[in-house]
C-alpha cells in the first residue's frame, strides 16, 4: 500500500534517557502518521559528538518500541542520522551566502557588548555590509529581513506573529564552517519531505527563524504544531534535575507501557467526552492535533498510578503472571532463586492482581511465601503485638494445629478464638498476619494461610511467640 503525502518526524538526541515529554511528542506524531496512512520519520540528531553514546540511540529505539512505535510498522521510516547529512547542511549554508541571504561576521562577544552596552540585546548587524569572505573563526549569519513580520501557522497556538525587527541576524554556521542546529534541522526536514512538525513548545522561539530559512531555501515551510509544556505539581516545567522524567524509570517501577501510553496521550488532549481509560487504537482514531490544548499539562503521578492499577486489573491471569516475572527474580526478589515456586505464585496471583497499582509491588505482597521466615516491619510489629497478644497467638496456634486447612475454616477458627478474647475478627487477625507475613497490610489472610500451608504457618506462629516471650 502506498503511503499518503503526510510525513511527520520525531527527532531526539541520543544524549540520555527517554524523556516522558519526548514520548508524548512521539505518540502524537505516530497518531497523525497512522491515522492519515502517512509516514513517521525517526531522525537521530547526533551531531553533539561530545554527549552522544550509541547505547542512547538503542535506548530510543527500545523506548519507542515499548510504547508501541515499532520499526516493523509500514508507517515507520528510519532511523536517519543527522550526522550523515553534514555535507548537505554545509551546502545549504553556502547557498544562502551565495544568494546574499547570509554574511560572515568576525565580531566577538566582548565587542558586541562594548557596542551595545549589554550581552543580552542580540546581534546589532555590525558586519552586514562589510563584505567579509569566509575565514577561520568567522561565523555565518542569516540576513533577517528588516521589515515585515513572520507569521507562524500553528495548529495548536493559532498564528503567533513575530516582527522581523525583533529577530536578530542569527548564526547558521560556526567559525569552522559547521552549520548549527537551526539550519541542520531545516535542511533535514526539507530533504526528508516533512510536511508537519509536531514538537514541544520550547521550540516555538526557534520557529520564526526556521520558517525564514525554509523560505530562503525556496521551500514551503511545514505545518507547525507546538505542544504544551508538561509541568510538575508545583507547575514547574518537568526537569531531569528535579523530577523523575525518564520513561525507562517508570517502566522499571512497574508501570505498564499501555498505561503510560494512555496517560501520555491525555497530556494536552482529550477525546471530547468523559472517558479517560481507553486503548491506544481508539485514541489514535479520535486524535486530532488541532484539538490539543495550548495550556501547560500537569504530569500527575497519582493519576498515572491510578491508570496503571486499572490496566493491571484488566490483564488476563496469564498476562498478569507474565508481567510480574521481572520482579520475581534477582535483583528485585529477596528470596533464593530455588525458593520460588511458580505453582504457588499462580495460586496467589489473582489475589494480588486486584490490589496492585505498580507491578513492582508484587515482591512485597508475596515474599512471605518464598522466604524462610518473614521480614518484619518494626512499625507493623509494634502496632499488632499489643498486650494480650501472646495468649491470643497461643490459642490460635493450638486451634490451627487441628483445623481443616481451608480458607473458610481458617477464618471461622480465628473468628471463634478472637471472640473468646473479646476481639472482633479485624483485631484478632492483625497479630496473626504480622507473625506469618511480617506486615499488617497484604493479601487476604486466610487464602494466604491456606497457600502457605499448615506446617509453615505453625512454625511462624511459634517463632512469633518465642520473640514475644523474650521481650
Amino acid at each position: 500500500m502506498s503511503r499518503s503525502s503526510v510525513r511527520v518526524r520525531f527527532a531526539p538526541s541520543p544524549t540520555g534517557m527517554f524523556h516522558v515529554g519526548g514520548a508524548r511528542s512521539a505518540l502524537y506524531n505516530w497518531a497523525v502518521a497512522r491515522q492519515s496512512e502517512g509516514t513517521f520519520v525517526l531522525r537521530i540528531e547526533d551531531t553533539d559528538t561530545a554527549r552522544n553514546r550509541p547505547e542512547w540511540t538503542q535506548g530510543i529505539l527500545d523506548a519507542l518500541a515499548a510504547i508501541g512505535i515499532s520499526a516493523d510498522d509500514p508507517a515507520f521510516e528510519g532511523p536517519y542520522f543527522q550526522s550523515d547529512n553534514a555535507g548537505r547542511h554545509r551546502e545549504a549554508s553556502l547557498q544562502l551566502y551565495a544568494a546574499g541571504q547570509a554574511y560572515y561576521c568576525d565580531c566577538t562577544r566582548d565587542q558586541l557588548k562594548e557596542r551595545t552596552g549589554s550581552e543580552h540585546l542580540g546581534y546589532d548587524g555590525f558586519c552586514r555590509e562589510r563584505g567579509l569572505a569566509f575565514s577561520e573563526g568567522r561565523a555565518l549569519r542569516f540576513r533577517t529581513p528588516d521589515e515585515g513580520e513572520t507569521v507562524v501557522e500553528d495548529l495548536v497556538r493559532g498564528k503567533p506573529i513575530f516582527p522581523n525587527a525583533s529577530i536578530e541576524d542569527f548564526v547558521i554556521a560556526r567559525g569552522d564552517g559547521s552549520p548549527v542546529f537551526l539550519l541542520a534541522n531545516v535542511v533535514d526536514d526539507l530533504d526528508e519531505g516533512i510536511t508537519q512538525v509536531i514538537r514541544g513548545e520550547e521550540h516555538l522561539s526557534n520557529t520564526p527563524k526556521q520558517q525564514l530559512l525554509w523560505e530562503a531555501l525556496g521551500a514551503t515551510p511545514p505545518v507547525w504544531a507546538h505542544l504544551p509544556v508538561i509541568v510538575n505539581d508545583k507547575r514547574q516545567k518537568l526537569s531531569k534535575r528535579r523530577d523523575k522524567v525518564a520513561l525507562e524509570d517508570y517502566l522499571a517501577d512497574g508501570f505498564l507501557p499501555e498505561a503510560m501510553v494512555n496517560y501520555l496521550m491525555l497530556l494536552g488532549w482529550g477525546p471530547g467526552d468523559d472517558r479517560e481509560i481507553m486503548p491506544y487504537e481508539e485514541m489514535e482514531r479520535l486524535f486530532r492535533i488541532e484539538d490539543v490544548n495550548s495550556s501547560p499539562a500537569f504530569f500527575d503521578v497519582k493519576k498515572l498510578t491510578a491508570f496503571n492499577g486499572e490496566y493491571i486489573r484488566a490483564l488476563s491471569p496469564d498476562a498478569f503472571i507474565d508481567a510480574c516475572a521481572r520482579w520475581l527474580t534477582e535483583p528485585y526478589a529477596p528470596w533464593r532463586a530455588d525458593a520460588f515456586d511458580a505453582e504457588v505464585f499462580t495460586k496467589m496471583a489473582p489475589l494480588a492482581q486486584t490490589r496492585l497499582t505498580l507491578l513492582s509491588e508484587i515482591t512485597n505482597y508475596v515474599d512471605f511465601l518464598f522466604l524462610d521466615e518473614p521480614v518484619f516491619d518494626e512499625t507493623s510489629w509494634s502496632k499488632a503485638m499489643k498486650p494480650g497478644t501472646t495468649e491470643l497467638l497461643r490459642d490460635v496456634r493450638a486451634a490451627y494445629a487441628g483445623a481443616v486447612w481451608q480458607t473458610d475454616e481458617l477464618k471461622t477458627v480465628l473468628t471463634t478464638v478472637g471472640e473468646n478474647h473479646g476481639l472482633k475478627l479485624g483485631k484478632a487477625q492483625a497479630p496473626v498476619r504480622v507473625a506469618v507475613t511480617g506486615r499488617t497490610v497484604g493479601l487476604p489472610l486466610f487464602e494466604s494461610l491456606e497457600i502457605l500451608g499448615r506446617d509453615r504457618t505453625l512454625t511462624r506462629l511459634d517463632a512469633a511467640l518465642l520473640q514475644l516471650s523474650n521481650l
